[in-house]
């Protein structure tokens, strides 16, 4: 009777689900920009567990999240049609028909380079893909082996990585930019990407969306510390990032046309961060060249960036961008590229960019994953 008991509201809330969200699960990797907690877990400095981080989050409490409230990952669940956000896989809150919602295995410093992740003590890719084959194990034990398949097959899976591997390895790091060009360290990201792709396939995921590279130039710490001979950006670190996007966008067709099945898209993060960085007051952003904590140049983790550094009113470090910025660029992204949107399997039909509840990494991914799109 028990069994059965626990079998019935496996059900239900599977039912519950699939009938409030537009895809089963989220299931995310990569690093600061959409970990949401994962660093708490693990020795490292580099951690938001601590104000200023999570101040205007809805229980104003730190969360986890290199940020000030929400990550773009989470308003992206939000129009998806979830309450409740995927858990920090080494977190408690991961277990029971908590991972019916999927996982987030993303940790803050790692990049699709494992050696990236060592110099900071993090969760490094390819750790975060052997704790996706564990989740699955515990998803079979959770919702069974046919329905965790069906929630792994229709999940939608977000990759946010990349830029730490130049801001926090390559540039800083005389072992690779010594020996190899950007171009050919780029090329080698690539590679990872290419085989990390392969390797959610053959797991069973057919929905993929990975970030490009920001505009790493512009961010507060890389000015500060490599733009003392020009001001504004710098120049060559955002040729670098458009360099690698041109090659990020051809590797995801070359996987779509490889992998039958796959629906992959690259969603461009550079053009809106960029525009909103050159164009602040356009945004209603008053500084777009500072962090707001502390001096706003170089503070990042408990070591810099505390509650004793202080902040503005609205705050977020050196390294990342805050809760309202995720909002701009995410609208940003719908704006230009989707005016009338239809969505024919959910009956959902967008008059325009304004009146669309989806964000363009969802609404672009349903685009290219459902036939009647």
């Amino acid at each position: 009777m028990g069994a059965f008991l626990a079998y019935t509201l496996v059900v239900a809330a599977l039912c519950s689900y699939a009938n409030s969200q537009l895809v089963p699960a989220i299931v995310t990797f990569g690093d600061s920009t959409v970990d949401v907690g994962n660093n708490d877990y693990v020795q490292t400095v580099f951690k938001a567990n601590h104000p200023p981080y999570g101040q205007d989050f809805s229980n104003q409490e730190p969360t986890g999240r290199f940020c000030n409230g929400k990550l773009a990952t989470d308003i992206t669940a939000e129009n998806l049609g979830f309450t409740t956000y995927a858990p920090a896989y080494l977190s408690p809150q991961a277990s029971g028909k908590n991972l019916l919602l999927g996982a987030n295995f993303a940790s803050a410093g790692s990049g699709y380079d494992d050696n990236t992740a060592a110099l900071s003590h993090v969760i490094p890719l390819s750790q975060q893909l052997q704790y996706f084959r564990e989740y699955q194990t515990k998803l079979a034990s959770v919702a069974g082996s046919e329905n965790a398949s069906s929630i792994i097959k229709d999940a939608l899976y977000l990759i946010g990585a990349g830029n730490s591997d130049f801001l926090q390895n390559y540039y800083i790091n005389p072992f690779l930019n010594k020996h190899y060009t950007v171009d050919e360290y780029s090329s080698y990201l690539i590679s990872i990407f290419s085989n990390f792709v392969k390797s959610l396939y053959g797991l069973g995921a057919r929905r993929i969306g990975a970030t490009s590279l920001a505009p790493t130039g512009c961010l507060p710490l890389a000015r500060t510390i490599f733009g003392q001979h020009e001001p504004g950006c710098v120049s060559s670190f955002n040729t670098d990032a458009q360099q690698f996007n041109k090659k990020i966008n051809a590797a995801a067709s070359q996987l779509q046309n490889q992998l039958p099945g796959l629906k992959i898209v690259i969603f461009d993060i550079f053009k809106p961060i960029y525009d909103l960085v050159a164009n602040p007051k356009k945004y209603g952003f008053v500084e777009a060249t500072k962090g707001c904590c502390g001096t706003g140049t170089v503070e990042t983790t408990f070591v810099l960036c505390n509650q004793k550094s202080g902040t503005c009113s609205n705050a977020t470090d050196s390294h990342h961008s805050k809760e309202a910025s995720d909002h701009v660029s995410l609208k940003q992204l719908e704006v230009l590229r989707y005016q009338q949107l239809y969505i024919v399997k959910h009956q959902t039909f967008f008059r325009t960019a304004s009146q669309c509840a989806f964000v363009a990494i969802v609404v672009e991914t349903f685009r290219l994953a459902d036939p009647g799109f």
